[in-house]
């Protein structure tokens, strides 16, 4: 019965998912109706129509469904490898270390951009172990790792404006970097990003129950027969793969991993079997419904999506500090 309901459920998220894809799809300048979208990819392939949604608004909604994806599975599961409720790639520090990698081979490396996507994988495999060491004595505290992570993200972002106070006229677009955005993403940016989710995704859904195991303490699934460090470095360098992906696509998005996973627990529970496949959903459904808010809210001016998400992520992360202090 319990199976079912959570099965139930995830049905539902994965229809919520379609829809407001279809609705980020059907939103902007010309307005197409959700019919004639549908109508437009999969019937109707020499109007104006395809060409408007086939051209620009698809690869961007998908660019951004996959963004969402990425953040909140890296977010969820730092959440369990670390059991701390407040870990996310964005306020540990870990997108602040692939970001600073990122800009570094964009500005010092201009002919080696096809280089971002490993430049920032290894920038937040690195920064992510720093932080860990650093909030490490006799176990992994909360506020330790909180700390450590907003010193190291301070110290890396230091390290960004460095690189933009030095190289100003090769900064282009690095403010929407800074924040966070999806403007003008194609198909070439989901050809970047989607390998990278499909790997980590998979990997994710086959290690769910290690992850299940490591809730119940180190010194219980070491008795389980888990090598606790071992599948701990694995998650870890999958979250790192999964937030490097997402900010060399949009940049340093934040909170997307924070408060995504949380909603995800209330619906589904904190079993990963479930807790992943629903992340899945509403991380992508997230991301879409926030970007179409930010492309139309002040219509034809045009938000970075990151400020809409700092709006809702910044007020729920005090609320979840306050309750978990």
């Amino acid at each position: 019965m319990v199976k079912d309901r959570r099965i139930l459920k995830l049905s539902i998220i994965y229809i919520l998912f379609a829809f407001v894809l279809l609705i980020g799809i059907s939103m902007g300048s010309l307005k197409i109706s959700v019919v004639d979208v549908i109508k437009a990819i999969f019937f109707e392939t020499d109007t104006l129509n395809h060409n408007i949604i086939y051209n620009v608004r698809l690869p961007r909604n998908l660019a951004a469904a996959f963004v969402g994806i990425n953040l909140a599975l890296a977010g969820v599961t730092l959440q369990g490898v670390m059991n701390n409720p407040l870990a996310d790639p964005g306020i540990i520090g870990i997108s602040s270390g692939a970001g600073l990698m990122a800009f570094v081979i964009m500005i010092l490396f201009p002919d080696y951009t096809y280089l971002v996507p490993i430049g920032a994988f290894v920038g937040a495999v690195l920064t992510t172990f720093l932080i860990y060491t650093l909030a490490w004595k006799n176990g992994v505290s909360p506020i330790r790792l909180i700390l450590s992570g907003v010193a190291v993200s301070a110290f890396l972002g230091a390290g960004i404006n460095i690189l933009m106070t030095f190289y100003p006229e090769r900064v282009q677009g690095g403010l929407s970097f800074m924040i966070g955005g999806l403007s003008g993403k194609t198909w070439p940016d989901l050809i970047l990003i989607w390998p990278y989710t499909l790997l980590a995704g998979v990997l994710c859904l086959l290690l769910s129950n290690q992850i299940n195991l490591l809730q119940l303490g180190d010194e219980v699934a070491t008795g389980l027969g888990l090598s606790v460090e071992r599948i701990r470095t694995v998650f870890i360098i999958l979250s790192a793969l999964l937030a490097a992906s997402a900010v060399s696509v949009a940049g340093l998005l934040g909170f997307v991993g924070l408060i995504v996973p949380h909603i995800a627990r209330l619906i589904i529970g904190s079993d990963y079997r479930y807790l992943y496949p629903a992340t899945i959903g509403l991380g992508g459904a997230v991301l879409v419904g926030c970007d179409t808010v930010a492309r139309m809210m002040f219509d034809p001016i045009e938000l970075p999506v990151g400020i809409i998400m700092a709006v809702f992520g910044a007020p729920f992360f005090l609320y979840l500090l306050r309750e978990k202090k």
